[in-house]
């Protein structure tokens, strides 16, 4: 591959960790991904890395797919998760052909969690919403702004499938009991 696989947002310093999580915001043109690390002594979950995976349309589905499933297991390598959560496959009448191309990239994500032993957990949209933001039809920006509150951001998280991927990493250690969301 030509250009770069992934786009790095942000990045923190290492340290002792007992849980990581990767939350993965599947999209062909961009697919979000956000690593978490909860610490064993209950403190709150530190963003590790967060960046984006950009496809070019001129690639064709089948190479974008392939791409995607292989940053993410760059990022899988790299970053060691313990558990990986990813948003459940949603469609909107007035949008179907979204539906199906966000589930191709889903395919490749969840290809490349299994490839590496990564266990993997799906929420619906509302579900991680609702455990960020407090309302399950929270908008992106609201889910942005919890999500750059919450890591003590200066920005919003950038493009949106960042903060996205994020929030589902959130939700993951959220319903895993490994933490409580102030809202």
């Amino acid at each position: 591959m030509s250009h770069e696989l992934h786009e790095r947002v942000a990045r923190s310093g290492e340290g002792p960790l007992s849980l990581r999580i990767l939350g993965i915001d599947p999209g062909i043109e961009r697919t979000g991904y956000g690593v978490v690390e909860l610490a064993a002594a209950g403190a709150g979950p530190r963003l590790v890395e967060a960046g984006v995976i950009r496809t070019r349309a001129a690639d064709g589905l089948p190479a974008r797919l392939a791409e995607i499933r292989a940053a993410l297991a760059a990022v899988i390598s790299e970053f060691r998760p313990d558990a990986a959560a990813v948003e459940e496959l949603y469609s909107h009448y007035a949008h179907p052909r979204t539906a199906i191309l966000m589930g191709h990239a889903r395919g490749a994500a969840l290809v490349a969690a299994a490839e590496a032993g990564v266990p993997l957990v799906s929420y619906a949209s509302t579900r991680i919403k609702k455990s960020l933001v407090g309302s399950g039809h929270a908008s992106k920006q609201q889910v942005q702004r919890a999500v750059q509150s919450f890591f003590g951001l200066r920005e919003t998280p950038y493009p949106p499938d960042v903060a996205d991927a994020l929030a589902v990493a959130l939700c993951h250690a959220h319903q895993a009991g490994r933490m409580a969301i102030a809202r």
